[in-house]
């Protein structure tokens, strides 16, 4: 004992433990029975050796602190010393149950009778709820799910081993642990669908963005979960620092095999097993012309799609004629184009004095310059290009500088004057579209202004000449802006913009103005040509991943002998590809131009994608694996920028089939289904790792209704709970 303690000053590592701890043992499953123990070793050999269970079981141990609370002992490999246990206290095991969950937490599977607690069903064909805009998520997990490395990983609890609870850059342990419950639910074959409420909390622990129930990216879950589930599971316990080294000259191959050492020598696990591939960078310094080589790693490829310099622009033409009904136009400008640009290709169609406008909420919201970049205009908003006459009044020609472009608008008066605020006048709300012509000056007077104004709403007015007579003697009014509208300078911008104002009495109004015909339009054939969709195939864009590019003002690079930052060339490349490989199409594009989502459809094969061509490394080494994939799953992305909805196919690794996952909702899916113009992310699996499915696909006259699942998830969350309260879970 001295020799020991003599070693342990000397070293500071040895502990010599003189009196056992002595603590309770117990199951979950019955706390009734208790073992009284004293030993200083591993927790779970023992109490497994007492309690009898069975080999390969997954259990997790609880430290119970008080009556009515416990503190989870996530590594259950660790000492009674290293635990903190001190004698008296109690020790809970519990075991995994066959469907995937734990008895202390509450059920997280979607029942929708007593009958359906008995379901038997094809392992992995389960939905996952949406929780709240989580469908982003959703769709992410179930490309996961069905990715057969990492799944059966999980399935075989081959993570409990490799579980690393002192990386700094990890989750202790939490994430994969999670994660790993999801995929044993999933699973088991035992639910329709399951909540992964627990999961959903955790990720929003660790990454902030995710917290609440907003809509996300799937693209940047799954990058947050591949990572974390790597530094959770990093076989490396302590990185060493490694300086990178630039390849000087030397042979790729020499520099590549050094990169990658140096990448396992700090990042080794399942994830880095099963998805991290290696590219290679090479930089060109504009000025030195100085070239650097480096080799860097990869989990995912984010692929670029070619963009049209064209868009699509619909429009609505608003001509003098007062018996005409707006035109609906489709134009083709340029992306980058300015409103000049709109004005000509519609000038094309009708070659008129125009000015265009964005129209909201019975307002001119802005009146655009001609020289107005069209990024400005989005896809959503109304935009009504109006007709200006050159000369009003007896068709004599007059001046532009002599006349005033007016807005006009619509108002419905009140019935009741408005006394509260202090003001005696009645309340007036817009209504209808607002309109915009030219007049000569000398005709910016009320009694100039009338007959005009009255022939400009000819189209929508019921009787002609009882408006008149009406609105002339109830109607029309003016403010003092409008009264002074003759000593305004003409302009187009939205702001000194002068405008007159109709305000309808509300009888008046429901007698002569037609709503139905205000709003009524004509389209004009343009409206019915096909825009043809822009189609590409996916080696297409992969060959743009890999075209030389120049960098951007905010991401120079710095060059080591010119000493400054510079705008280098940048080349990537393919050298290494993963077991699997997981494509992320660029779909949405953010540019200073513009801002938009991508809706080319992109062809990519559901089998035999050979990137032989594509690879630098043309000849592969004895025992290299060849290049050729088969596609296992895809995520969806349905809608715009700023809203939509995401869902998954995916190819179940048992049986062959594919299944189209819509949330909670699971349907079968063949194989002409799965290439759309909503794919988002691609997973393929190297051909030479795909095993033959074990189960048969189910015949079609055979199977189960296609909509495997509907219930509720209120009915999910119904369940009893554990008599003692365990931690965060």
């Amino acid at each position: 004992l001295a020799r020991l303690m003599s070693n342990t000053c000397v070293c500071a590592t040895l502990k010599v433990e003189i009196y056992p701890v002595e603590v309770y043992l117990c199951l979950h499953s019955n706390m009734d029975t208790v073992i009284t123990a004293r030993f200083s070793h591993s927790l779970q050999e023992v109490m497994c050796r007492e309690f009898s269970v069975q080999q390969g079981a997954e259990c997790r141990l609880w430290m119970k602190s008080s009556d009515t609370s416990c503190e989870r002992l996530r590594n259950v490999h660790v000492s009674v010393l290293d635990a903190c246990l001190t004698s008296g206290m109690t020790v809970i095991m519990e075991m995994r149950n066959a469907d995937g969950t734990w008895p202390s937490s509450k059920p997280q599977i979607m029942r929708c009778s007593v009958e359906d607690q008995e379901y038997r069903g094809q392992p992995g064909v389960c939905g996952l709820s949406n929780l709240g805009n989580t469908c982003f998520m959703n769709s992410a997990l179930q490309c996961l799910s069905n990715t057969p490395p990492l799944t059966e990983y999980f399935l075989r609890s081959a993570y409990l081993e490799e579980l690393n609870f002192t990386n700094p850059l990890g989750m202790k342990g939490e994430i994969a642990e999670a994660f790993a419950d999801v995929i044993k639910q999933m699973w088991s074959g035992r639910h329709h669908s399951v909540v992964p409420r627990i999961f959903k909390t955790k990720v929003g622990h660790f990454a902030s963005q995710f917290l609440g129930y907003q809509q996300h990216d799937s693209q940047e879950l799954l990058s947050f979960l591949l990572d974390g589930l790597h530094e959770d599971l990093n076989r490396v316990k302590n990185k060493e620092y490694i300086e990178l080294r630039d390849a000087g000259g030397r042979p790729d191959q020499e520099v590549a095999e050094e990169a990658w050492r140096n990448h396992l020598r700090r990042n080794d696990s399942v994830i880095v097993d099963t998805f991290h591939g290696l590219f290679k960078s090479t930089l060109v310094c504009p000025e030195c012309h100085k070239v650097s080589v480096t080799f860097d790693p990869f989990c995912y490829l984010s692929v670029p799609l070619p963009v049209s310099k064209d868009r699509v622009m619909e429009v609505f033409f608003v001509s003098l004629d007062p018996k005409e009904k707006p035109f609906q136009y489709r134009l083709l400008v340029p992306k980058a184009g300015k409103v000049s640009d709109l004005c000509s290709a519609l000038a094309q169609l009708i070659d008129i004095p125009m000015v265009v406008t964005d129209v909201f909420n019975h307002r001119f919201y802005k009146i655009y310059q001609a020289d107005e970049a069209l990024s400005c205009i989005l896809d959503r908003d109304d935009i009504f290009v109006y007709e200006l006459s050159r000369g009003v009044g007896g068709g004599e020609e007059v001046n532009q500088d002599e006349e005033v472009v007016l807005g006009l608008y619509l108002r419905e008066r009140s019935h009741y004057r408005d006394y509260g605020s202090g003001s005696s006048s009645y309340g007036t709300s817009l209504f209808g579209h607002p309109l915009l012509l030219s007049v000569p000056r000398t005709l910016c007077t009320q009694e100039g202004l009338y007959p005009l104004l009255l022939q400009r709403l000819e189209w929508v007015t019921q009787t002609h000449s009882h408006t008149h007579t009406h609105t002339h003697t109830d109607t029309f009014t003016h403010t003092q802006r409008d009264t002074h509208t003759h000593t305004e300078k003409h302009t187009y911008t939205h702001a000194p913009q002068p405008y007159v104002a109709i305000d309808w009495d509300p009888d008046m109004k429901k007698t002569y103005y037609n709503e139905n015909e205000a709003e009524k339009y004509t389209k004009h054939s343009s409206m019915d040509e096909s825009q043809q969709q822009m189609s590409v195939q996916l080696q297409e864009c992969i060959q743009l991943f890999t075209t030389t590019e120049t960098l951007e003002e905010d991401n120079p690079w710095y060059c080591p002998v010119c000493k400054l930052h510079q705008l280098a060339t940048k080349k990537l490349d393919l050298w290494g590809l993963p077991e699997v490989l997981i494509i992320h199409l660029k779909r949405f594009s953010y540019n200073k131009f513009s801002r938009e989502k991508l809706d080319s459809l992109v062809h990519f094969p559901l089998r035999d994608l050979d990137f032989s061509d594509c690879l630098l490394r043309k000849k592969l080494t004895n025992g290299e694996p060849p290049s050729r994939y088969d596609l296992i799953a895809v995520s969806n992305h349905y809608g715009g920028l700023r809203d939509g909805h995401y869902t998954s196919y995916s190819r179940n690794k048992d049986n062959g089939q594919w299944y189209y996952y819509d949330d909670s909702k699971v349907t079968f899916a063949t194989e002409d289904q799965i290439v759309t113009n909503a794919a988002y992310l691609l997973f393929y699996h190297r051909q030479d790792k795909i095993r033959h499915p074990a189960a048969p696909s189910p015949a079609a006259s055979h199977a189960p209704s296609p909509d495997i699942t509907s219930c509720s998830s209120q009915e999910a969350e119904q369940g009893g709970a554990a008599c003692v309260t365990m931690e965060t879970d």
